[in-house]
């Protein structure tokens, strides 16, 4: 199981990747496919703030083994998220 500083990390490096190549894509090939890439930049700011309100919201997380399986959720919802991102962005070029 990951701590919570570590999946923070990760949310924060995946997205911002997402993020930063999408506008590689957009200062790459200006006017095109612009607001494709827009939607999925949105899309990836509203997932970073809720996977990281998620990681911060363990209040009603009693035992280690739901704690565990929380985080995992998290870290697999990223996973899951950042790859449909990447393959969108890719479908676009």
């Amino acid at each position: 199981m990951a701590n919570r500083r570590t999946i923070k990390r990760d949310i924060n490096y995946l997205l911002g990747d997402v993020i930063e190549e999408c506008y590689s894509e957009i200062l790459n090939k200006p006017g095109k496919h612009e607001k494709e890439i827009n939607l999925i930049i949105d899309q990836a700011v509203d997932l970073a703030d809720d996977l990281m309100a998620r990681v911060n919201n363990l209040k009603n997380i009693k035992d280690r083994k739901d704690m565990k399986a929380h985080f995992n959720k998290i870290s697999k919802d990223l996973e899951e998220k950042t790859t449909g991102f990447i393959s969108k962005l890719n479908a676009l070029s």
